[in-house]
């Protein structure tokens, strides 16, 4: 089978262009990295996420910079032709648009990520711009944001009046005239990702914002139906790996405690 050619910030762009839409989920580790970069992904995105479903915390805040240089520099070794983006966790594009490149950099030069990606609006605009001039992608993340989850009371759709679509509206554009090559749109309504997807030239990459944006976005822990209790009404399950691997284990468990396994050892031929 002929290899994939690898996913590049240019190829991303143009496939706006062309209308071909971009997939998009996260991945953690090289094992989930290279099945799903088998699978012909565009982008594989290492999303602070990570400290939510592989973490085990109830939000994003926690993850530190050296977390994501970890689990970035594990997904790159899993990784052929998905491009590989690397999420800057929380109050590392806050501070400074200084300390915002130096986060980056680690990103890209400890864990060999391509892009990085940046939670914010007209905020954090100075730092894409510094991040990019220095060489480095950026993909911008506006909507609701989980590392702002406790100035929006938690994880719920934004731009539900006219103000907040307006407030939407020019962050994406803020973040766009900064340098960004792509744009994550998370819970907001549809029409408004509509709307932002049609007046950006960057690609659109949505969750939880309707079919109209130029692509889409998975943690790919929900997509594979790893969580039971995880059921928002925007998630497909394309699987049930949950009860595929609990019930895997338990006839392991069941098996050792019978005496059935390891089976007995084959008698060498004589």
């Amino acid at each position: 089978m002929q290899a994939r050619k690898k996913v590049t910030v240019p190829t991303l762009v143009a496939m706006k262009a062309k209308q071909r839409r971009i997939v998009t989920v996260t991945a953690y580790d090289a094992t989930f990295a290279r099945l799903a970069d088998a699978a012909g992904v565009d982008i594989l995105l290492v999303g602070d996420s990570l400290g939510m479903v592989v973490q085990g915390h109830n939000s994003t805040i926690p993850v530190t910079i050296d977390d994501m240089v970890y689990h970035t520099r594990a997904v790159a070794r899993g990784t052929q032709a998905a491009h590989l983006c690397a999420d800057l966790p929380f109050l590392s594009a806050s501070i400074s648009p200084e300390k915002a490149l130096m986060a980056a950099g680690r990103l890209v030069q400890e864990g060999h990520a391509e892009s990085v990606k940046i939670e914010g609006g007209e905020d954090v605009a100075p730092a894409i711009e510094r991040i990019v001039r220095a060489g480095i992608p950026v993909m911008g993340h506006i909507g609701l944001m989980p590392q702002s989850v406790h100035a929006m009371g938690g994880f719920r759709t934004q731009g539900k009046t006219e103000a907040a679509q307006q407030r939407i509206m020019a962050d994406a554009k803020a973040v766009v005239a900064a340098g960004a090559f792509a744009l994550v749109l998370e819970g907001i309504p549809a029409d408004l990702a509509a709307q932002i997807s049609a007046e950006v030239s960057v690609p659109t990459i949505g969750i939880a914002a309707g079919p109209h944006c130029d692509g889409q976005v998975l943690v790919i822990y929900d997509l594979l139906g790893m969580n039971p209790d995880f059921n928002p009404s925007f998630l497909k399950k394309y699987a049930d790996l949950a009860g595929v691997i609990t019930g895997a284990v338990r006839t392991y468990g069941d098996e050792v405690r019978a005496g059935d396994y390891p089976p007995p050892p084959v008698a060498s031929p004589k």
